[in-house]
């Protein structure tokens, strides 16, 4: 069974571009317009949402391969990946969202999967550019000008309502 997913559009960039600072700075503009929105971040490390001597993380720890816990607040489910298994796919983290809700998907990471994406780019990191081997990358946002022979959608870095107003753009074209 196929689930339909709302628009996505992720962001791809080496780390320290700025990415989560920039979807932080996006997903108040986006929500005043009415948009409810899902986020999947990849990581790189390991990590916990749950901490020792807390219920979920003992019930976690005991042997639990997928823990959900809810509250009247919120919602968190924990799966387990056994150490053997390879990096989760960009496919995976879409099967494990519940996106019924949602209007809009922001991807962070996922940076050589298919799905449509903006490129962020920092001159002073001295990083290449990915979109010259990336069909998928539909926009770039810079902090300084860039010229290419390939039709890009070019953003101001700095100017997170400039990406707002086209994400909604592309979320009304979708």
């Amino acid at each position: 069974m196929n689930k339909k997913l709302p628009p996505l559009i992720g962001f791809a960039a080496y780390s320290g571009t700025g990415k989560t600072t920039l979807l932080c700075q996006l997903i108040p503009l986006l929500k005043k317009q009415g948009l409810r929105i899902g986020v999947i971040k990849h990581a790189h490390h390991d990590f916990d949402i749950d901490h020792p001597k807390k219920d979920s993380y003992e019930l976690r720890k005991s042997g639990a391969d997928t823990l959900l816990i809810t509250s009247h607040k919120r919602t968190a489910i924990m799966i387990e990946h056994p150490k053997i298994s390879d990096e989760p796919s960009f496919e995976d983290a879409l099967k494990n969202i519940p996106s019924n809700d949602l209007d809009l998907l922001l991807i962070e990471g996922f940076k050589y999967a298919d799905y449509p994406k903006i490129e962020l780019h920092r001159k002073a990191l001295d990083k290449p550019y990915l979109y010259p081997a990336d069909e998928n990358i539909i926009g770039i946002a810079c902090d300084h000008e860039i010229k290419t022979t390939r039709t890009l959608h070019q953003f101001d870095l700095n100017n997170p309502k400039q990406l707002a107003d086209f994400i909604i753009t592309y979320v009304d074209k979708s």
